[in-house]
């Protein structure tokens, strides 16, 4: 039997974000499958999850400097408020904090900085929270923390009422709206497509280093059912085939504008290819084309006895290393199906809030953040950003610079050991097997 994400709402009072939302049920709606042709490899990159910064070069795109993250989202009612950013920017200072994820394009639908484009200006989408967005950008780049343009993608219902033609509808024509009273846009839609690649490059222009997209995905509860589709608009495709040529799309725009890209997933499509099909991601897929995969792994969004854990969010390190072992596993055959392919590096989310809506659950402070890092390490991932809807963070969980240098270091020598014992267990193997087929031939 399928387990699925804990129901539960978490109240967000500074930013408005309701990323916790209950998923009820996954729908059975039925598509044509018919296979999209798989967007064309300009070209394929060597990606190095660990040492020195990175500087990628692909012969379409400009060099683009990789950044080994350790980061938190900050929201940007937060990122506009001088003494709050001021404060947050200084624990960075002191931690191996290094990314800073900013929202762009809010769960609203809504611009949070005086951005001058042409969709924009003509729906009036800034609602502005950053008076000075460049000068934020400075500052964080004067204190070497990478910027990370959050844009929330398909779930946007300001731009679903602005551009109703854009959004979904259900049988009587009408916006369709989930189980919160929120439209949201159609994935299948170039339009739409065209519009966050256009707010992508905006952001860009004005300082971000990469553009995280969100709600990348379509809509889970159980009132997609009353959605009707346009065979116009699918034109055969899948939810994940359209879900992955979005991404191609706006990987081959914003990378050649020298722009790292990313997404959010749920941690849950990793295994489950139910799950991944009712919200079009595609977890092995969309890593052929994006910078970084993003699974949202916190443990209170894991059903009871997920993992075999009686009740996962009372045990933070085991959650997260079984989820990422599974991550593992499934990019170890993907790259196998592809063996020239890119393939993104996974930075998870991980959960820096008490999921008190949950029946059974444990206060999230230090340690528990400290515990979903090292399962990351454990893992053999290097990358992760901490979320807090309310950006109310337990910096005490996490080292200092000099610290984090020398953790890194150990991680590195310990994981260069163990390759090297696993090759003279695999030489042993391979020569023991030699042996005996000699033996047997004799």
């Amino acid at each position: 039997m399928r387990k699925w994400i804990a129901a539960g709402v978490l109240a967000l009072a500074l930013t408005g974000c309701t990323r916790y939302e209950p998923v009820e049920e996954f729908p059975d709606i039925e598509y044509d499958s018919t296979a999209a042709t798989e967007a064309a490899q300009e070209s394929t990159e060597a990606e190095t999850e660990g040492g020195e910064e990175a500087v990628i070069s692909i012969s379409a795109y400009p060099e683009r400097e990789r950044v080994k993250v350790k980061g938190i989202y900050v929201s940007a009612y937060v990122a506009g408020t001088g003494d709050m950013i001021d404060r947050i920017i200084e624990q960075m200072d002191q931690t191996e904090l290094n990314a800073m994820v900013i929202d762009v394009k809010d769960d609203q639908g809504r611009i949070t900085f005086a951005m001058d484009s042409p969709t924009v200006n003509e729906i009036g989408a800034s609602k502005v929270f950053i008076n000075d967005m460049p000068a934020l950008i400075q500052k964080l780049k004067d204190h070497n923390i990478y910027p990370i343009a959050r844009v929330v993608a398909f779930r946007d219902p300001y731009l679903a009422e602005q551009k109703p033609e854009w959004s979904l509808h259900v049988a009587d024509g009408g916006i369709y709206r989930d189980n919160k009273g929120l439209a949201w846009v159609n994935p299948y839609r170039q339009e739409v497509w065209d519009y966050l690649v256009e707010v992508g490059k905006k952001a860009g222009e004005i300082g971000f280093s990469e553009i995280q997209f969100d709600y990348i995905r379509f809509a889970v509860d159980r009132t997609m059912k009353d959605v009707v589709f346009d065979p116009e608009d699918t034109k055969g495709r899948s939810k994940e085939e359209a879900i992955t040529e979005f991404i191609s799309y706006a990987y081959d725009a914003l990378a050649r504008e020298g722009l790292m890209v990313s997404a959010d997933v749920f941690g849950t499509i990793i295994r489950s290819g139910e799950d991944a099909q009712a919200v079009g991601q595609d977890y092995g897929e969309m890593a052929r084309h994006l910078d970084y995969l993003c699974p949202m792994i916190y443990p209170s969004h894991y059903g009871d006895g997920n993992f075999g854990i009686e009740h996962p969010d009372t045990q933070p390190y085991d959650t997260i290393l079984n989820a990422l072992k599974g991550s593992k596993d499934v990019l170890a055959k993907a790259k196998a199906e592809h063996e020239n392919g890119r393939q993104a590096i996974v930075r998870p989310w991980l959960q820096d809030f008490t999921a008190s809506y949950l029946k059974n659950y444990i206060d999230y402070g230090d340690e528990q953040v400290r515990a979903q890092i090292q399962a990351v390490y454990d893992a053999g991932y290097d990358e992760w950003i901490l979320w807090d809807a309310g950006v109310s963070y337990h910096y005490g969980g996490l080292l200092t610079p000099e610290e984090a240098a020398r953790e890194e270091q150990e991680i590195q020598e310990s994981r260069a050991e163990e390759a090297r014992l696993e090759e003279s267990r695999a030489a042993q193997s391979s020569a023991a097997a030699e042996s005996g087929a000699a033996a047997a031939d004799s």
